[in-house]
Protein backbone atom coordinates (compact mmCIF):
# COMPACT_ATOMS: atom_id res chain seq x y z
CA UNK A 1 0.00 0.00 0.00
CA UNK A 2 0.87 3.21 -0.54
CA UNK A 3 2.55 5.51 1.96
CA UNK A 4 0.60 9.17 3.26
CA UNK A 5 1.09 11.46 0.40
CA UNK A 6 3.79 14.26 0.01
CA UNK A 7 3.18 17.91 0.16
CA UNK A 8 0.15 17.98 2.49
CA UNK A 9 -0.73 21.70 2.11
CA UNK A 10 -1.01 21.55 -1.64
CA UNK A 11 -3.28 18.38 -1.24
CA UNK A 12 -5.11 20.65 1.75
CA UNK A 13 -6.13 23.44 -1.19
CA UNK A 14 -7.13 21.31 -3.78
CA UNK A 15 -9.45 19.58 -1.01
CA UNK A 16 -11.04 22.83 0.09
CA UNK A 17 -11.31 24.29 -3.69
CA UNK A 18 -13.43 21.35 -5.05
CA UNK A 19 -15.42 22.04 -1.21
CA UNK A 20 -16.12 25.26 -2.61
CA UNK A 21 -19.54 26.29 -4.26
CA UNK A 22 -21.78 23.56 -5.30
CA UNK A 23 -20.20 20.90 -7.13
CA UNK A 24 -23.67 18.92 -6.85
CA UNK A 25 -25.35 20.80 -9.26
CA UNK A 26 -22.68 20.89 -11.98
CA UNK A 27 -22.98 16.65 -11.69
CA UNK A 28 -26.47 16.60 -11.62
CA UNK A 29 -28.03 19.25 -13.80
CA UNK A 30 -25.12 19.28 -16.62
CA UNK A 31 -23.49 16.36 -16.60
CA UNK A 32 -25.43 13.45 -14.80
CA UNK A 33 -25.44 11.10 -17.93
CA UNK A 34 -21.61 10.61 -17.89
CA UNK A 35 -21.40 8.31 -14.73
CA UNK A 36 -24.07 5.80 -17.06
CA UNK A 37 -21.76 6.33 -19.84
CA UNK A 38 -18.46 4.95 -17.87
CA UNK A 39 -20.87 2.23 -15.87
CA UNK A 40 -21.73 0.83 -19.35
CA UNK A 41 -18.79 1.46 -20.95
CA UNK A 42 -16.54 -0.71 -18.29
CA UNK A 43 -19.51 -3.17 -18.52
CA UNK A 44 -19.79 -3.26 -14.72
CA UNK A 45 -22.12 -5.89 -13.16
CA UNK A 46 -23.65 -7.59 -10.11
CA UNK A 47 -20.88 -9.16 -8.09
CA UNK A 48 -17.99 -6.54 -9.57
CA UNK A 49 -15.32 -4.63 -7.09
CA UNK A 50 -15.34 -1.22 -8.35
CA UNK A 51 -13.57 1.65 -7.28
CA UNK A 52 -14.77 5.14 -8.16
CA UNK A 53 -11.65 7.74 -8.45
CA UNK A 54 -12.28 11.03 -7.52
CA UNK A 55 -15.83 10.21 -7.30
CA UNK A 56 -17.41 13.58 -6.29
CA UNK A 57 -21.26 13.43 -5.14
CA UNK A 58 -20.91 9.76 -7.08
CA UNK A 59 -22.03 10.18 -10.57
CA UNK A 60 -20.64 7.06 -11.57
CA UNK A 61 -20.67 5.29 -8.47
CA UNK A 62 -24.00 5.67 -7.60
CA UNK A 63 -24.74 4.05 -11.21
CA UNK A 64 -22.51 1.46 -10.62
CA UNK A 65 -24.15 0.18 -7.31
CA UNK A 66 -27.77 0.00 -9.16
CA UNK A 67 -25.96 -2.57 -11.97
CA UNK A 68 -24.94 -4.59 -8.86
CA UNK A 69 -21.62 -3.92 -7.81
CA UNK A 70 -19.91 -4.08 -4.80
CA UNK A 71 -18.60 0.06 -5.30
CA UNK A 72 -16.00 1.90 -3.08
CA UNK A 73 -16.46 5.60 -3.46
CA UNK A 74 -12.94 8.33 -3.40
CA UNK A 75 -12.42 11.56 -2.87
CA UNK A 76 -10.04 13.89 -1.58
CA UNK A 77 -12.66 16.13 -0.92
CA UNK A 78 -15.47 14.89 2.06
CA UNK A 79 -17.91 17.19 1.57
CA UNK A 80 -18.45 15.69 -1.80
CA UNK A 81 -18.94 12.51 -0.68
CA UNK A 82 -21.36 13.33 2.04
CA UNK A 83 -23.52 14.91 -0.65
CA UNK A 84 -22.99 11.73 -2.36
CA UNK A 85 -23.76 9.32 0.36
CA UNK A 86 -26.80 11.12 1.39
CA UNK A 87 -27.89 10.67 -2.31
CA UNK A 88 -27.19 7.01 -2.28
CA UNK A 89 -29.14 6.59 0.93
CA UNK A 90 -32.14 7.17 -0.72
CA UNK A 91 -31.87 5.14 -3.48
CA UNK A 92 -32.13 0.86 -3.07
CA UNK A 93 -28.75 -0.64 -4.29
CA UNK A 94 -26.85 2.46 -3.87
CA UNK A 95 -27.38 2.68 -0.11
CA UNK A 96 -24.34 -0.09 0.23
CA UNK A 97 -21.58 2.15 -1.27
CA UNK A 98 -18.27 2.71 0.61
CA UNK A 99 -17.55 6.18 0.49
CA UNK A 100 -13.36 6.77 1.34
CA UNK A 101 -11.42 9.91 1.98
CA UNK A 102 -8.94 9.09 -0.12
CA UNK A 103 -5.81 11.14 -2.04
CA UNK A 104 -5.86 9.57 -5.82
CA UNK A 105 -2.15 9.58 -5.63
CA UNK A 106 -1.69 7.84 -2.61
CA UNK A 107 -4.85 5.18 -2.49
CA UNK A 108 -5.52 3.41 1.05
CA UNK A 109 -6.11 0.14 -0.92
CA UNK A 110 -4.53 -3.25 -1.49
CA UNK A 111 -2.56 -4.04 -4.70
CA UNK A 112 -5.01 -6.00 -7.08
CA UNK A 113 -8.32 -5.11 -4.65
CA UNK A 114 -11.07 -4.22 -7.33
CA UNK A 115 -11.95 -5.70 -10.91
CA UNK A 116 -13.32 -2.27 -11.85
CA UNK A 117 -11.08 0.70 -11.66
CA UNK A 118 -13.08 3.97 -13.41
CA UNK A 119 -13.02 7.95 -12.53
CA UNK A 120 -15.35 10.31 -14.38
CA UNK A 121 -13.92 13.73 -14.93
CA UNK A 122 -12.30 12.89 -11.42
CA UNK A 123 -8.57 11.91 -11.85
CA UNK A 124 -7.52 14.32 -14.44
CA UNK A 125 -7.29 17.21 -11.36
CA UNK A 126 -4.88 15.10 -9.48
CA UNK A 127 -1.91 17.23 -10.29
CA UNK A 128 1.12 14.89 -10.34
CA UNK A 129 -0.17 12.57 -13.37
CA UNK A 130 2.27 9.84 -13.47
CA UNK A 131 1.86 9.30 -9.44
CA UNK A 132 -2.50 8.72 -10.07
CA UNK A 133 -1.89 6.74 -12.87
CA UNK A 134 0.43 4.40 -11.48
CA UNK A 135 -1.70 4.36 -8.42
CA UNK A 136 -4.82 3.34 -10.49
CA UNK A 137 -2.97 0.28 -12.23
CA UNK A 138 -1.54 -0.89 -9.02
CA UNK A 139 -5.19 -1.11 -7.31
CA UNK A 140 -7.09 -2.99 -10.49
CA UNK A 141 -6.41 -6.71 -11.11
CA UNK A 142 -4.32 -8.31 -13.68
CA UNK A 143 -7.26 -8.49 -16.08
CA UNK A 144 -9.93 -6.24 -14.55
CA UNK A 145 -11.33 -3.21 -16.46
CA UNK A 146 -10.40 0.47 -16.42
CA UNK A 147 -12.67 2.99 -17.49
CA UNK A 148 -11.64 7.41 -18.09
CA UNK A 149 -13.69 10.18 -18.85
CA UNK A 150 -11.76 13.31 -19.23
CA UNK A 151 -12.36 16.15 -20.69
CA UNK A 152 -10.61 17.07 -23.54
CA UNK A 153 -7.64 19.89 -23.94
CA UNK A 154 -9.48 21.17 -27.26
CA UNK A 155 -13.04 20.71 -25.74
CA UNK A 156 -14.97 23.50 -23.86
CA UNK A 157 -13.92 22.47 -20.68
CA UNK A 158 -10.28 22.49 -21.76
CA UNK A 159 -10.92 26.05 -23.56
CA UNK A 160 -11.90 27.21 -20.29
CA UNK A 161 -8.96 26.16 -17.74
CA UNK A 162 -6.67 27.89 -20.77
CA UNK A 163 -8.90 31.63 -20.21
CA UNK A 164 -8.37 30.96 -16.46
CA UNK A 165 -5.03 30.18 -16.19
CA UNK A 166 -3.43 33.75 -16.46
CA UNK A 167 -5.85 34.29 -13.75
CA UNK A 168 -4.77 31.59 -11.62
CA UNK A 169 -1.94 31.15 -9.40
CA UNK A 170 1.09 29.55 -11.32
CA UNK A 171 0.62 25.17 -10.44
CA UNK A 172 3.41 23.56 -8.79
CA UNK A 173 6.61 22.30 -10.06
CA UNK A 174 5.85 18.95 -11.85
CA UNK A 175 2.27 19.41 -12.44
CA UNK A 176 0.32 19.02 -15.55
CA UNK A 177 -2.33 20.51 -16.69
CA UNK A 178 -5.91 18.38 -15.85
CA UNK A 179 -6.98 18.41 -19.83
CA UNK A 180 -3.98 16.24 -20.64
CA UNK A 181 -6.17 13.39 -19.30
CA UNK A 182 -8.33 13.94 -22.18
CA UNK A 183 -5.30 13.64 -24.90
CA UNK A 184 -5.72 9.76 -25.86
CA UNK A 185 -1.97 10.19 -26.51
CA UNK A 186 -0.76 11.19 -23.38
CA UNK A 187 -3.52 8.90 -21.57
CA UNK A 188 -1.60 5.74 -23.05
CA UNK A 189 1.93 6.99 -22.22
CA UNK A 190 0.80 7.11 -18.80
CA UNK A 191 -0.62 3.51 -18.72
CA UNK A 192 1.95 2.03 -20.82
CA UNK A 193 2.44 -1.58 -21.31
CA UNK A 194 0.62 -2.63 -17.98
CA UNK A 195 -2.73 -2.23 -20.06
CA UNK A 196 -3.81 -3.83 -23.30
CA UNK A 197 -7.17 -3.70 -25.75
CA UNK A 198 -7.07 0.21 -24.88
CA UNK A 199 -9.78 1.89 -26.81
CA UNK A 200 -10.46 5.46 -26.97
CA UNK A 201 -13.31 7.28 -28.26
CA UNK A 202 -13.91 11.61 -28.13
CA UNK A 203 -17.33 12.14 -27.56
CA UNK A 204 -19.95 14.71 -27.17
CA UNK A 205 -22.13 15.71 -24.14
CA UNK A 206 -25.19 18.63 -24.68
CA UNK A 207 -25.94 21.00 -22.26
CA UNK A 208 -28.71 22.78 -22.55
CA UNK A 209 -28.86 25.06 -19.13
CA UNK A 210 -27.14 27.93 -20.35
CA UNK A 211 -28.50 30.24 -23.22
CA UNK A 212 -26.02 32.84 -23.31
CA UNK A 213 -21.64 32.93 -22.34
CA UNK A 214 -22.34 34.99 -19.91
CA UNK A 215 -25.31 32.71 -17.54
CA UNK A 216 -22.66 29.70 -18.25
CA UNK A 217 -20.25 32.07 -16.64
CA UNK A 218 -22.33 33.14 -13.88
CA UNK A 219 -23.23 29.46 -12.86
CA UNK A 220 -19.80 28.64 -12.53
CA UNK A 221 -18.57 31.64 -10.65
CA UNK A 222 -21.18 30.20 -7.71
CA UNK A 223 -20.73 26.66 -8.28
CA UNK A 224 -17.28 25.47 -9.41
CA UNK A 225 -14.58 25.08 -7.20
CA UNK A 226 -11.74 26.49 -9.86
CA UNK A 227 -13.66 28.97 -11.41
CA UNK A 228 -14.39 30.49 -7.60
CA UNK A 229 -10.76 30.03 -6.86
CA UNK A 230 -9.80 31.81 -10.04
CA UNK A 231 -11.95 35.15 -8.84
CA UNK A 232 -11.22 35.41 -5.68
CA UNK A 233 -7.40 35.18 -5.93
CA UNK A 234 -7.90 38.57 -8.38
CA UNK A 235 -10.62 40.02 -6.23
CA UNK A 236 -9.06 42.87 -5.15
CA UNK A 237 -8.20 43.55 -8.60
CA UNK A 238 -11.94 45.31 -10.55
CA UNK A 239 -9.61 45.31 -13.86
CA UNK A 240 -8.59 41.84 -13.89
CA UNK A 241 -12.15 40.60 -12.44
CA UNK A 242 -13.92 42.45 -15.24
CA UNK A 243 -11.19 41.04 -18.04
CA UNK A 244 -11.58 37.36 -16.75
CA UNK A 245 -15.49 37.88 -17.11
CA UNK A 246 -15.58 39.06 -20.18
CA UNK A 247 -12.95 36.44 -21.51
CA UNK A 248 -15.52 33.61 -19.60
CA UNK A 249 -18.57 34.93 -21.17
CA UNK A 250 -17.25 35.52 -24.80
CA UNK A 251 -15.81 31.54 -24.52
CA UNK A 252 -19.04 30.82 -23.82
CA UNK A 253 -21.05 32.76 -26.50
CA UNK A 254 -19.09 30.63 -28.88
CA UNK A 255 -19.96 27.35 -27.71
CA UNK A 256 -23.79 28.28 -27.37
CA UNK A 257 -25.97 26.97 -30.39
CA UNK A 258 -29.62 27.49 -30.17
CA UNK A 259 -29.53 26.70 -26.30
CA UNK A 260 -26.90 24.27 -26.15
CA UNK A 261 -23.41 23.98 -26.08
CA UNK A 262 -21.42 20.72 -26.75
CA UNK A 263 -18.64 19.89 -24.21
CA UNK A 264 -16.07 17.21 -25.84
CA UNK A 265 -14.60 14.44 -23.50
CA UNK A 266 -12.75 11.25 -23.96
CA UNK A 267 -14.06 7.97 -23.51
CA UNK A 268 -10.93 5.64 -22.67
CA UNK A 269 -11.17 1.58 -22.04
CA UNK A 270 -8.68 -0.61 -20.94
CA UNK A 271 -7.77 -4.27 -19.40
CA UNK A 272 -5.14 -4.58 -17.55
CA UNK A 273 -1.87 -6.59 -18.20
Amino acid sequence: MTATPVQPDLKARHRAMWGLGNYARVADELIPELGQVIVEACEIGSGDRVLDIAAGTGNAAIPAALAGADVTASDLTPELLEVGQARASSETGADSITWRVADAEALPFDDAAFDVVMSCVGIMFAPFHEKAAAELLRVVRPGGRIGLVSWTPEGFIGQMFATMKPFMAPPPEGAQPPPRWGDETHVRGLLGDQVTSVQAEKRMVGIDSFETGAEFRDFFKACYGPTIVAYRGIAEDAARTAELDAALAELGDRYVTAGVMKWEYLLLTAVRS
